[in-house]
């Protein structure tokens, strides 16, 4: 039976991955090539130069609900949308709690993972590592989990903007760039409209004598704040989720630009793409239309070239005297301790079975956690990956066969093509709620609706219907948390707290005709539960008026 492994990185997903190795009864031992956990989520003025890197601003765009590990909720106090301090905060929180440091090796570089001369009847792997202080060492493991990431390369594609050589500026991949002070007064070009784009951007306007934002394909931009100040993930339920399973692909896609361009016409304010909303992944950023509406920020097609000092863009104006240069164009990835034949990476596409195993291996015992780029938070899937990997590993659960998992692999490859503009970027794009239920039926967590309805509707109501945050996944089956009803019951009180900073007295609104018809909808149901299971009818009977309660905060009056 498997019992150790090694765990490759010592950001979020390596430490749900040994907290994952511990739960099982498995003997992790992980391996961090920096001084410190966090990964991508620990600022450095200076980092590695094979490490990923984040400026000193980030604040995620995941709330803190829907991106925390399903058995740790994140504290009340912290802010829906961490600054990365925050992040960090957790992150050393979550390691203190379940005493997961001990199990790391700080400053050691993994040189090489490759199978044992056994491997067909072992399934072991020989692991060559190297200290801070140059002394290699061998191991020999059961199991291997990389999270490495994927945000480790920049893409500095050069070759694609001619005359670059003779730019007298300066410019670097978004990775360098850690805060605007010293570009105050200067004039600056962003190349790229992801996330990293978009936030460089709006931050060098606040100091620089012009800012120019240039992209080719421009981009749907979503609000981290939604419907009455709520967290906008939070709508990420399975009813959305029904939604958008049932109604036509170019219908929903045609309601969420609507009420985008509600916010702000994209179109005028030169960012509206050609593909349609669910064809790339989101640009969120709260304050982009403000920094276009000051002019601060003024919207550029493609960069066609440089000459000297000056930008030619792909419509035929010029901006001269550019100081900077940001080139925010992603990142590639890849394992360059892994040989070839155990796991390629070509074009910025690997395959793996549901993101997670190399299909050809005669034993499941490398899994590659985090390679994944969700519409939604990593956290929580990486974890999942980490719960559904070590069963594997124990023998717990079992993997199907070579065919089966490569036809998995073909059409996930074939929908990703038909619903992705072609890029770089989306060659491991997944969607938080069905991959999450996805692998919470690999592992057998995913939540019993019809068990909860007749058993605990008030559970059932807030799990159907509610914001799919985490704790869902551990009520029921295995690594079931005593906690998770609890959790799941003070959600809303999480978001509420750190925004209740000065009382407001309530005041009295009059019931509504919507209000009136969904408590109406949710009383039924209710009452059904009721009839079919009489002992806690008195418990039950008590949920509409909480329910109607909640609703009247949310709707107009």
């Amino acid at each position: 039976m498997t019992r150790h492994v090694a765990v490759i990185g010592a950001g979020s997903s390596g430490l749900a991955c040994i907290k994952c190795c511990l739960d099982e009864g498995l003997e992790p031992v992980c391996f961090e090539s920096s001084d410190d956990i966090g990964g991508l989520w620990r600022f450095k003025e200076n980092p590695e130069s094979d490490r990923a890197s984040i400026y000193h601003s980030v604040i995620i765009n995941t709330s803190k609900e829907m991106m925390c590990f399903s058995d740790f909720p994140i504290p009340a106090h912290f802010p829906n949308f961490m600054h990365n301090s925050y992040i960090m905060d957790y992150f050393n929180m979550y390691a203190d709690h379940f005493q997961l440091r001990q199990y790391i090796n700080f400053q050691t570089r993994v040189l090489s993972v490759k199978p044992r001369p056994d491997f067909s009847c072992s399934g072991q792997w020989d692991v060559e590592t190297e200290s801070r202080d140059g002394k290699r060492e061998s191991h020999v493991f059961d199991a291997i989990m990389v999270c490495v990431g994927h945000h480790c390369h920049p893409r500095l594609p050069l070759s694609d903007f001619p005359g670059i050589e003779t730019f007298k500026g300066k410019y670097f991949h978004s990775r360098d760039y850690k805060t605007p002070d010293k570009w105050r007064g200067k004039r600056a070009v962003v190349i790229g409209i992801g996330n990293s784009g978009g936030d460089i951007a709006v931050e060098l306007s606040r100091v620089t004598k012009q800012c120019f934002l240039s992209t080719r394909r421009g981009a749907w931009v979503l609000n981290r704040v939604g419907d009455n100040g709520m967290p906008l993930d939070m709508v990420f339920t399975r009813v959305t989720r029904l939604f958008q399973r049932i109604l036509p692909y170019e219908f929903f896609c045609g309601i969420v630009e609507k009420r985008l361009n509600q916010r702000f016409n994209h179109a005028l304010y030169g960012l509206q793409p050609r593909h349609r909303f669910y064809s790339q992944h989101p640009t969120l950023n709260d304050e982009l239309p403000n920094r276009i509406l000051s002019g601060t920020v003024l919207v550029k097609p493609n960069v066609k070239e440089f000459r000297g000092s000056s930008v030619v863009f792909d419509n035929g104006s010029v901006e001269h005297d550019i100081d900077l240069v940001v080139f925010a164009t992603g990142y590639s990835f890849s394992f360059p301790f892994l040989p070839s034949h155990v796991l390629s990476v070509s074009d910025n596409k690997t395959s793996l079975y549901k993101y997670v195993y190399p299909p050809g291996l005669e034993h499941p015992t490398l899994a590659i956690i985090g390679l994944i780029q969700p519409l939604g938070a990593i956290m929580p899937i990486s974890e999942m990956q980490a719960r559904w990997a070590t069963r594997v590993f124990k023998g717990l659960n079992k993997l199907p066969s070579m065919s089966v998992m490569m036809n998995d692999i073909k059409c996930k490859e074939e929908e990703m093509a038909k619903r992705y503009v072609t890029s770089k970027r989306h060659t491991i794009q997944v969607d938080y709620v069905p991959y999450m239920d996805e692998l919470a039926e690999q592992i057998g967590v995913q939540p019993k609706f019809l068990s909860l309805l007749l058993r605990d509707p008030g559970l059932w109501l807030r799990t159907a219907f509610g914001p799919c945050t985490p704790y869902q996944f551990r009520l029921f089956g295995p690594g079931q948390w005593e906690g998770a009803r609890q959790a799941i019951y003070t959600q809303w009180k999480r978001v509420e707290q750190p925004m209740k900073t000065r009382p407001i007295p309530p005041k009295e609104t009059r019931c509504t005709y919507s209000t009136y018809l969904l408590s109406l909808s949710a009383a039924t149901a209710l009452m059904l539960a009721v009839i079919l299971n009489r002992e806690n009818s008195q418990e039950y009977l008590q949920y509409p008026k909480m329910l109607l309660d909640k609703l009247k905060s949310h709707l107009p009056a």
